[in-house]
Formats: structure tokens, C-alpha cells, sequence
């Protein structure tokens, strides 16, 4: 209960709104190229609802969070809307969005069970539920099938231990085991997830980087840079990143599925036999795979929608595995349920199949509103932990007093609502 009225408190002291919109039509906004998408989608929603219009909105992602933060202050958001679901915390402090479980324990449609447990939980804050995963996506290994091969790896390591082991036989002047963008916070809070790490202690109001799995996790990404497996100045070494991964210079590379479309696209044609994807290693005596994070967009019902039912009705068509699938085939982006990858992806996409094992083992980051703040901290911290401008204890202890600093109010409400 404490953590419920700290959320409304946050809600109090940003502010309130609520949802406009003009005439009768469904307002839906869509992100980036799934608003192209979703414009073919909700014409046949149309067709097969007569009598309901959908008016879609394309919103590039660039201007997406300070486009839906401006809507809601000035009572203009749309009926639906997707968003990046790190961003669903700030929304459900702000009172801004539908909490949306009495419409899916009524839903004939909408099957929990069918949905990646991790991708759903990042929908859920403090025990209610306020969007629906649309589309997902988490972070793997790329790699030069090739190039293991030519060191004697004929299976894909399994542990931290043999990765590494693989990386240095890989590494050779001119050629880099792995490509780790400095300024990224992604891989270090992978690893540390894959130990078992809490980002956050004291009920999400304090860092916890100094802890020990936590430090373990970021001693292991720092070394591989240390150890020469991966340049510190990537950024600068690598102008054109599919360009060198296709000519070899990288054997390893985490990313993410937007890339399995660009490999076949930007590849040369020599290189595109000879890349693959895979799952993260475990630590060693851990579980494979590896966790990584639990990514995507999800759809929200905006709270006080004068359409909200109708609205809802097209969350759940949208999230219908018919539906899914099209979407996949439409947008190439990865069904958030279970039922379509079977029926489209895997078919279609070999190179898919390591994300549907990775996304068994995925995790959500903190579900705060400051978690962006503090990724984008995470990701400063890191670089300066490469370059060697502070040692891994001393660059944690300051990551966690700048956390802090982010979290102070946090603090504050908590004691207000002692």
C-alpha cells in the first residue's frame, strides 16, 4: 500500500490530465515504421467492424516521449497509443494511462499465458497491469559463424568462460573478438542481470551497483576491453558497422532484431552465409541461456478516453495472433506472443529462432519513471570505466551517488507517505 501512494503522490506533485480527441474515430499513435503498419492493419479492423473508424498518427520514436508528455498536459492524448515499455512506470505516476486488468481477466482474446513472462511483467507496476505487449525485442549475439569455426568453436560457447576462451583465439592484429560500443549500458546490465543482480535496493530508492554481483558484472565487461578483445574507441574505429562485421573485422556482436533485416540487406554478398545468431553464454554454473532485457513496445488505453471501450476492442484485435503475424510479416517485428512464431517466424526467419529461445530468459530493468536517467548515468559511467578515467570500485560507488541524487525525491514521497 505504501508503494501505491507514493505513485499517486508522484502523480500529484506531475500533474494530471486527460484523454481529447476529435469525432468519433478511434485516435491511435504508432511509432516509427509501425505506424505504416498499423495504418494496413486497422483497415481490415474496419472492414470487419463496421461502423468504427481508426484515424492513425505516425510518430517518429525521436519525438515520440516528449510528443505523448506534451498531449498529456494539454488533455489531448490519443485514445490508444504505443509505447516503449521502459516508459510505462513514468506514465502510470502520472495517472495517465488505464489500468487494464478487469478488461483482460473479461477477454476472451487476450491469453497472458501466450505472451514471453518477461516482456509481460514489463507492463505491470506495483501489481496492475496498464499495457499489452504489441511487439518484442532483446538483446543477442551476432556472430561470424566463420570465424569460430577457423579457431575450432563447432559449437557456440555456452559460458563465460568459453566465450572468452573463444575471443582469444579469435583475436589477431587487424580483427577484434567482439564490438562493444562504449557509451551503450545495455551489455553490463545484461551481464549483471545474468547474475542475479538488483540495479536497485531499498524498495527502488537507492543504487545498488556496488553490490557484488553487480560489481562482478561490470569487472568482466571492463576486462574484456582491458584484455584487448574489444577497442575502446569503437565508436570512432567503426564508421559503418554491418560494412565491418561483414568483412570480418568483429567476430561478436550484441544487438538486437531490427539487425536481422539489415544483415541481409547492407551484408556483401560473400558474408551473408557466414553470420548467425545465439543466444548470450551464462555465467559459468548458471543456466543457459544467459538473461538479457526484456524489450519492445506495448499498447496503452489512455485513462479518461471518451472511446476507451472501443479502444479497447482494437488492443485486442491488434493482439490477436492472426493479427501478430501480419504484423510480423508487415513491420519485421517480433510477435509478443507465443502462438505466431510458430505459425510465421520461424518458418520465415531462421536467424530468429535464437531470439524465441533468448526471449525465455528475459528480465525487465526497474519499472521507476527515473529508469531512463539512470541508464543514461549507467551508460556515462561505463565509458569512463573503459577509457580508464576510474577504476571499476570507484566509477560504482559514484554511479550509485549519482542514482541516488535521481532517486532523492523517490526518497522524499516515501517519507511523506510513511
Amino acid at each position: 500500500m505504501k508503494r501505491v501512494a507514493l505513485l499517486a503522490a508522484l502523480a500529484a506533485a506531475l500533474g494530471c490530465g486527460r484523454a481529447a480527441g476529435d469525432g468519433d474515430a478511434i485516435q491511435l499513435w504508432a511509432l516509427g515504421h509501425e505506424g505504416t503498419a498499423a495504418t494496413k492493419l486497422v483497415a481490415e479492423f474496419e472492414r470487419t467492424h463496421p461502423g468504427t473508424r481508426v484515424r492513425v498518427q505516425q510518430i517518429p520514436w525521436s519525438a515520440a516521449h516528449e510528443k505523448i508528455l506534451t498531449a498529456y498536459a494539454g488533455s489531448a492524448l490519443p485514445d490508444v497509443f504505443q509505447v516503449g515499455n521502459t516508459w510505462i512506470p513514468e506514465l502510470v505516476a502520472l495517472g495517465a494511462i488505464e489500468r487494464l486488468d478487469d478488461r483482460l481477466a473479461a477477454s476472451p482474446g487476450v491469453a497472458r499465458d501466450d505472451y514471453f513472462p518477461g516482456v509481460w511483467e514489463t507492463n505491470v507496476v506495483e501489481g496492475g497491469t496498464y499495457g499489452v505487449p504489441w511487439y518484442v525485442d532483446t538483446r543477442l549475439l551476432f556472430y561470424r559463424t566463420d570465424l569460430l569455426m577457423a579457431v575450432g568453436a563447432r559449437e557456440f560457447p555456452r559460458t563465460w568462460t568459453a566465450w572468452t576462451a573463444v575471443m582469444e583465439r579469435i583475436r589477431q592484429p587487424g580483427r577484434w573478438p567482439i564490438f562493444l560500443p562504449a557509451t551503450e549500458w545495455q551489455t553490463p546490465v545484461v551481464l549483471a542481470l545474468q547474475l542475479g543482480g538488483a540495479l536497485l535496493r531499498d524498495g527502488d530508492t537507492r543504487g545498488n551497483f556496488r553490490s557484488e554481483p553487480v560489481r562482478r558484472a561490470f569487472t568482466f565487461y571492463v576486462d574484456l576491453f582491458r584484455r584487448g578483445l574489444a577497442p575502446r574507441g569503437a565508436d570512432a574505429v567503426v564508421a559503418n558497422v554491418w560494412q565491418e562485421f561483414g568483412r570480418g573485422y568483429f567476430a561478436f556482436w550484441p544487438s538486437g532484431p531490427w539487425n536481422l533485416a539489415e544483415m541481409d540487406a547492407r551484408l556483401p554478398p560473400d558474408a551473408k552465409d557466414r553470420w548467425s545468431t545465439a543466444p548470450f553464454p551464462a555465467p559459468d554454473g548458471g543456466t543457459w541461456p544467459g538473461a538479457s532485457l526484456a524489450g519492445g513496445a506495448s499498447l496503452v488505453v489512455a485513462r479518461g478516453s471518451p472511446r476507451a471501450d472501443a479502444a479497447w476492442r482494437l488492443v485486442e484485435w491488434l493482439s490477436d495472433p492472426a493479427q501478430q503475424a501480419r504484423f510480423w510479416e508487415l513491420a519485421g517485428d517480433l510477435p509478443a506472443r507465443r502462438t505466431p512464431w510458430h505459425r510465421a517466424v520461424l518458418r520465415a526467419s531462421p536467424k530468429a529462432e535464437a531470439f524465441w529461445v533468448q526471449l525465455q530468459a528475459v528480465r525487465p530493468t526497474p519499472r521507476i519513471p527515473e529508469w531512463e536517467r539512470i541508464a543514461a548515468a549507467v551508460g556515462r559511467w561505463s565509458e569512463r570505466m573503459i577509457r580508464e578515467d576510474v577504476a571499476v570500485d570507484p566509477g560504482l560507488e559514484a554511479l550509485d551517488r549519482e542514482v541516488d541524487e535521481v532517486l532523492e525525491k523517490r526518497r522524499w514521497l516515501e517519507r511523506r507517505t510513511d
